[in-house]
């Protein structure tokens, strides 16, 4: 959004991972979002809020592995997959 601040959009990301469709989502995009959110530089930070606009079924399927991530996606798919795993 153009005239956002960095930290403005950090916490709309935050809240935009924290209100999914499913609750499975909630807690993954929220933890996440609370741990690394930080710590991405402004493109992955578009990547991520592009990720946002995914149906929660298909992110569900691409984190937990059932189904391989659409490529632009699979990067960004594998860090939020490792910090499921890591907790």
């Amino acid at each position: 959004m153009s005239g956002e601040t960095r930290d403005v959009r950090l916490k709309r990301l935050k809240m935009r991972s924290m209100r999914r469709g499913i609750k499975e989502m909630d807690l993954i995009l929220m933890r996440f979002s609370e741990a690394r959110l930080a710590d991405l530089s402004a493109d992955k930070l578009d990547l991520y809020e592009n990720l946002l606009e995914e149906n929660d079924h298909d992110l569900y399927q691409w984190v937990s592995g059932q189904i391989p991530a659409p490529q632009g996606f699979s990067g960004l798919i594998d860090e939020i997959a490792q910090h499921v795993d890591a907790r």
